[in-house]
């Protein structure tokens, strides 16, 4: 159930019958024809845009457009008042029995509450985290891997055919440094002095694939030349790294569908054969690029590269696939990666990257807008740093990692959930302060917390509720008589659970499963807000001794809360708490 949308439908229909009775002109388009929150609450419930934007189609004045579809709206048994503002808006003011009925929906469909199906099906992919195979997950990981995450649940829950897929960054020198680091640790673990030199990776991490490749090899590989051993060792190490990484992702409680190698595409034509499709589109081409930005033109060597035309879908600059040397460039793996997931059939492709490949975004989906023909939409969200802090003073770095605080140092201190949710307290491209003292804090300024809390007072109104022998299904709480919550407080609250099938859909559309965490925590509010009202009126108390009529309809408003709750926290891969310890 939309509340939104169904008010929406039911201002389209008087519009068509408008035009059917030669009060507007017929042949109209409705499309922008909008229904949301006015944006002050005391203009009343709803408002919608009709007028504004069908003036000028119509050649009408808006407010006579306005005040005809406010005379036939006002008809309509759920509007109580449909008042014309300005110079055409108009705001509605519905029934209460409207956001009651609101409360019996949320029961009747439980989790399936605020699902929607605008995605109809589409195929999307959702291709996040991606690190080098080359150490453990650090923070920054953590936070692009809790807003893809979230954001697959988010578009399956609206409707998408999602993937989630992880591309592997095999292919580049850094796995031959984590070879040469491993055989080092694998010196070490046959009783030798190892050399971690400058360039390799130090972290203890690596102690265990150095024990294991002892186990595999003996010291047969001992004094060998590098030549003999690369190709091995380098393939050991980066599924041991990626056994270390699919372990931590389980723990933040991330599975992926798909796992896509870089690696694979060397030596298979796909990078040839993504190349020669652009090239049969006239997009490649021979060339010599202007020299960068602030560059003097006497430390510029002009020189001959295999370039794509990216200018020609938007980019600002055409970009090299082919070095001079005759070796790709990292831009050409990358372009036939995402050719093959053209090939694929998604419908749309979601990338999520650290925020230092914002100088990528353009060239990529200029790719994949050549390769799609135009047809495949390509959305990059960047991910801003987090910085982690405790007591307010910034977190060490892990002696295991080496140089990093990892994601199991993350959610071992602060648990999955809490870790989770505060990485969606801020909008993806805005940096994060994450302080393990205050996560942890039982205060309102703590989000997760004061959700957390909300629905633990929804379970224990519950338990009391049984303990008195009152019958809290949610079918027996949809059958009560919801008319007995007339109170404002509580046709507000009715009010902030409409919300909720809205919210999903605008998150959704923009890819911004913060958007539910925000909500969430207004939903809390107001819960907190009812709930302490009750502490000074006895009327708003959910259970009301001797009345078990009235307890029943107030318990179903607690209830429905705690189901949006519930549903709301899924999408964000956060488990409700029944009872706060």
């Amino acid at each position: 159930m939309n509340l939104f949308t169904d008010i929406r439908e039911l201002v389209v229909a008087e519009l068509t019958a408008m035009a059917a009775e030669g009060q507007i002109p017929q042949g109209l388009d409705f499309a922008n024809v909008a229904v949301e929150p006015p944006r002050d609450e005391a203009h009343g419930d709803m408002a919608t845009n009709a007028a504004m934007v069908l003036a000028k189609p119509a050649a009408m004045p808006p407010r006579a457009i306005a005040e005809a579809l406010a005379a036939r709206l006002a008809r309509d048994p759920r509007i109580l008042g449909a008042d014309v503002a300005g110079p055409g808006f108009l705001n509605l003011r519905l029934s209460n029995l409207v956001w009651q009925g609101v409360v019996a929906a949320a029961l009747r469909e439980g989790a399936n509450f605020g699902r929607s199906a605008i995605g109809r099906g589409a195929r999307v992919n959702v291709e996040f985290v991606s690190a080098n195979p080359t150490g453990p997950m650090h923070v920054g990981h953590v936070r692009g891997a809790v807003v893809g995450d979230a954001l697959a649940n988010l578009l399956a829950f609206a409707g998408w055919n999602v993937t989630r897929e992880y591309y592997i960054n095999d292919g580049g020198a850094q796995v031959d440094v984590l070879a040469r680091s491993a055989y080092e640790r694998y010196r070490e673990a046959c009783g030798l002095e190892p050399e971690i030199r400058e360039g390799l990776y130090p972290g203890d991490y690596l102690i265990p694939v150095g024990e294991a490749l002892k186990v595999k090899y003996g010291s047969a590989l001992i004094d060998q030349p590098e030549a003999v051993w690369l190709t091995d060792i380098r393939e050991f190490a980066s599924q041991m790294m990626m056994q270390m990484i699919r372990e931590d992702l389980a723990q933040l409680g991330v599975r992926m569908d798909v796992y896509s190698s870089e690696k694979a595409l060397y030596g298979t034509g796909k990078i040839e054969a993504a190349i020669q499709t652009l090239r049969d589109m006239g997009l490649i081409y021979e060339g010599v690029l202007e020299p960068p930005k602030g560059k003097a033109p006497e430390d510029w060597e002009p020189r001959v590269q295999t370039l794509f035309r990216s200018t020609a879908h938007g980019d600002d600059v055409d970009r090299p696939v082919k070095k001079s040397d005759g070796s790709w460039t990292y831009f050409a793996p990358d372009i036939a990666y995402h050719h093959d997931k053209v090939k694929r059939g998604f419908d749309l492709l979601i990338d999520i990257l650290g925020a230092d490949h914002g100088g990528y975004v353009k060239r990529m989906k200029a790719a994949v807008s050549a390769l799609s023909q135009g047809s495949v939409p390509l959305d990059i969200k960047l991910i801003q740093l987090v910085k982690l802090y405790k007591n307010g003073e910034p977190f060490k770095m892990s002696k295991r990692a080496g140089t990093f605080v990892t994601l199991r140092d993350v959610v071992e201190q602060a648990g999955a959930d809490v870790t989770r949710f505060m990485m969606l307290t801020r909008k993806n491209d805005v940096a994060l302060d994450f302080d393990f003292a205050k996560v942890l804090e039982q205060s309102k300024d703590n989000p997760v917390f004061y959700v957390q809390y909300a629905n633990a007072r929804i379970n224990s109104v519950l338990r009391k509720a049984r303990e008195a022998g009152l019958d809290v299904s949610d079918a027996a709480l949809a059958r009560a008589d919801l008319t007995q919550l007339s109170h404002a407080a509580e046709i507000d609250m009715a009010q902030q659970i409409a919300e909720f099938p809205r919210e999903v859909e605008i998150a959704a559309k923009g890819n911004e499963p913060h958007r539910i965490a925000f909500y969430l925590y207004e939903l809390a509010s107001e819960f907190h807000g009812l709930w302490n009202r009750g502490n000074e009126d006895a009327s708003l108390r959910f259970l009301q001794d001797g009345n078990p009529a009235t307890s029943s309809a107030k318990i179903a408003l607690a209830r429905a809360t705690g189901v949006v709750i519930s549903a709301g926290l899924a999408i964000l891969g956060v488990t409700p708490v029944e009872e706060m310890r």
